[in-house]
């Protein structure tokens, strides 16, 4: 029978503070095991495992219920191999010395022109719609204020006239441009490239990319739709530029 004085000789305060380091610790345990969840399990520079992983294992494989009815995805725990093989190579037998293209970065994707695996999907608005479009198939937009780039003439890091601005790309949810649309002259390997709004600088009477060189432009990434771009062609082709800054 439980007595009336049965809490009388328990330490209450003494349960309370230890319950909260019990709570503490599994809180610490469960974060720090969550945070793991990418960059582990730990290499070294030769992609093997490296010796010191740490005190905390990695989580358990995790299940994403995917938007508009696409399904389930499971991402494996400590899953690596995004890009296996990149072209580079050693320039020192220390550790943290620098890795030198073995081959074109550009083309390579590697320093500066480096990509991330991103879904070779386009990216969707809340409604499920396709976020960014040319101007062309989204008749409501319009230029109502700056210079209207549409027919000047693009010219190159070596101030070479390489093709005519057709159109532009609008983020319709955000009402931005986030591309120009170049179509390139036969020279410099004809059909339309993808500008990123950010790299181009709209003059009175022409557009400035600064980044590449006129040889360069043929090789930017295309879309594999006229009217829709991935998020995996985005992050290739705002490689492209930025790593043309190095090595164009």
């Amino acid at each position: 029978m439980v007595e009336v004085n049965f809490f009388g000789n328990f330490d209450l305060a003494s349960a309370a503070i230890w319950g909260f380091w019990i709570f503490l610790a599994g809180l610490i345990y469960y974060l720090q095991t969550e945070n793991m969840r990418e960059g582990f399990p730990l290499v070294d520079e030769e992609g093997n495992p490296a010796a010191n992983q740490g005190p905390f294992p990695l989580p358990k494989d995790k299940t994403f219920i995917l938007r508009d009815g696409k399904g389930t995805l499971t991402v494996p725990s400590g899953a690596r191999g995004d890009r296996d093989e990149l072209a580079l190579a050693r320039t020192n037998g220390a550790g943290g010395f620098p890795y030198a293209p073995t081959g074109d970065p550009m083309r390579d994707g590697v320093g500066p022109a480096a990509w991330a695996p991103r879904h070779n999907t386009p990216e969707l608005d809340g409604h499920g719609h396709v976020k960014i479009v040319p101007m062309r198939v989204a008749p409501e937009f319009k230029v109502s204020a700056g210079r209207d780039p549409i027919g000047l003439p693009v010219l190159s890091k070596d101030d070479q006239v390489i093709g005519h601005i057709t159109d532009m790309w609008v983020d319709k949810p955000e009402a931005l441009v986030r591309y120009l649309e170049v179509t390139l002259e036969e020279d410099h390997g004809k059909g339309q490239r993808l500008i990123p709004m950010s790299l181009a600088r709209i003059k009175p009477k022409w557009v400035k990319v600064a980044s590449l060189h006129s040889s360069r432009f043929a090789g930017v990434p295309k879309p594999r739709k006229s009217d829709e771009v991935t998020l995996l062609e985005e992050e290739k082709i705002s490689a492209w530029y930025a790593g043309g800054i190095m090595y164009s």
